[in-house]
């Protein structure tokens, strides 16, 4: 009995080191970390850069108005296609028009006093005083020759000198009369000079007031000057509206522009004429194809950002895009035909060098290798891999030269 008890507690002793080796080799086995794999393949690689933008007209056509006031009806709607000289809104022109009435009854008023003054002053006066002039005049004529006549008598004893003394009396008030009328002339001469300077003056501005009062006139009915897409329509009827403010803006839509707000460290990387795509997340399926146009020469802040704004011709044949909404830019900087490429999640960088873990087996070693391009996903390889070769993604291991590894093939990352 004694023995039989030994012999099965025997048999649990072996049994559990056999159990004991089994979780041992299990545990051993776990040691060995998964990892995934990717193999080297030859691929088109296009590096790219991605930011912001915001859509603008090429050509835009801003409507203002020219004069406060109500605007009295819209003919149109906001993001209608309008023909050129389309009437797009009536501003109301009744103080217009009566200022116009008041301007050109000054202008008739203004003539009237030119001519008054080219002629020497008004009409009455002038008439009186050349009345008063010849009437002094005649009667300084008769005194004269009474005078002379008196004289003659005198000498023949035939008139008295106190007859001769009496006339030169009145002589010598009626020229001083004359004297007095003609200067009075005169006066009214020189003051109609000053005052013909001034009213050409007034003529002159009455008729630029009733110019610049018809153009305002004419401007109260707001006409396409162009064909094209009505973008923006911020007023409506019974609005009131300063002189300047905008009242419409449109343009051709069909080609707008882009401008992108690339940060600083891409610049380096830029040059006219590159291909660009635009996204909208309005329309998430569509993209719009265009190009670089112009390069910018300087960075400037936008918010805690330091960017370049990059102007790119879009085509918008279908008018889908529209002025001022913000997008997404992708432009294409450089590409490579049938390159080698690697994941970029596969690159490590120490000291400036590129470095990648390749498998030979379930082993991996440690490789330096020269990169070129790169995308947002991939790195070119110019050196240091050859087609076919697998290197081990990171993720969550602790990757080092020797490491042993169960691997798992994963497909290249687009």
């Amino acid at each position: 009995m004694a023995w039989s008890t030994k012999k099965t507690w025997g048999g649990i002793a072996a049994g559990a080191g056999v159990l004991v080796i089994v979780f041992i080799g299990l545990a051993g086995r776990d040691h060995v970390p998964d990892g995934r794999a990717v193999r080297i393949v030859h691929q088109d690689l296009i590096a790219s850069i991605t930011s912001n933008g915001k859509v603008e007209p090429i050509n835009p056509f801003v409507l203002r108005a020219q004069y406060p006031t109500f605007v009295r009806h819209v003919e149109v709607t906001e993001g209608q296609a309008v023909r050129k000289n389309q009437p797009l809104l009536i501003l109301d022109d009744a103080d217009i028009h009566a200022e116009l009435a008041e301007a050109r009854a000054d202008l008739v008023t203004a003539k009237e006093d030119l001519r008054a003054a080219r002629a020497g002053g008004p009409p009455d006066q002038v008439a009186d005083l050349t009345g008063d002039l010849d009437k002094a005049r005649i009667d300084v004529r008769n005194y004269q020759r009474m005078q002379e006549t008196l004289r003659k008598l005198v000498a023949q004893h035939a008139a008295t000198q106190d007859e001769l003394d009496q006339n030169q009396a009145l002589l010598s008030r009626a020229e001083a009369t004359l004297e007095s009328i003609q200067q009075r002339k005169d006066d009214l001469a020189r003051r109609s000079g000053t005052d013909a300077e001034r009213d050409q003056l007034r003529v002159a501005q009455a008729k630029a007031q009733i110019t610049s009062l018809e153009q305002k006139a004419q401007s109260a009915v707001l006409n396409a000057p162009v064909a094209g897409t009505l973008y923006s329509l911020p007023v409506h009827n019974g609005d009131y509206v300063q002189t300047g403010d905008v009242v419409a803006q449109l343009a051709d839509l069909r080609q707008v522009r882009v401008r992108a707000f690339v940060d600083e460290p891409d610049l380096g990387w830029l040059a006219a004429g590159q291909a660009v795509e635009v996204m909208w997340d309005a329309m998430p399926s569509r993209v719009w194809q265009g190009v670089t146009e112009e390069i910018p020469r300087q960075v400037v802040p936008r918010g805690n950002r330091s960017v370049a704004e990059v102007l790119c011709s879009v085509d918008n044949s279908k008018l889908e895009l529209l002025p001022n909404v913000n997008v997404n830019v992708r432009i294409v900087v450089r590409e490579s035909h049938d390159a080698l490429v690697v994941p970029r999640a596969a690159v490590r960088i120490h000291g400036g060098q590129h470095y990648v873990f390749v498998l030979a087996g379930n082993t991996v070693h440690q490789h330096a290798i020269e990169t070129g391009i790169s995308s947002a996903t991939r790195y070119q390889v110019l050196s240091g891999l050859s087609e076919g070769d697998r290197v081990v993604l990171p993720g969550d291991l602790n990757l080092h030269d020797g490491m042993t590894v169960r691997p798992t093939d994963v497909e290249l990352p687009q």
